[in-house]
């Protein structure tokens, strides 16, 4: 990965899809229900509080998207693991 490509954008989607926009314009969906079972401790909130899902933000500098101080996803797992939209 090119590690000067940050995040511009996040929108959350329907049944846990979110579509994140990179500073190289390039758009990506990510689900996130993938991470449900890898990291169940840090999802469950998300999953038990689906509007939580809906509050996510774009961390300063673009190196991640959160919720809060205990959700976060970073770049790099969003640019690997992303579709092209």
């Amino acid at each position: 990965m090119n590690l000067s490509i940050k995040i511009k954008n996040v929108e959350p989607l329907e049944n846990f899809i979110l579509s994140v926009t990179f500073t190289n314009d390039i758009e990506k969906i990510y689900d996130v229900k993938n991470l449900f079972e890898k990291l169940p401790q840090m999802f469950k909130p998300i999953q038990d509080n689906p509007s939580l899902f809906k509050n996510v933000c774009v961390d300063s500098g673009g190196i991640g998207i959160s919720r809060n101080e205990n959700i976060d996803i970073s770049e790099y797992e969003l640019w690997e693991n992303g579709i092209l939209k």
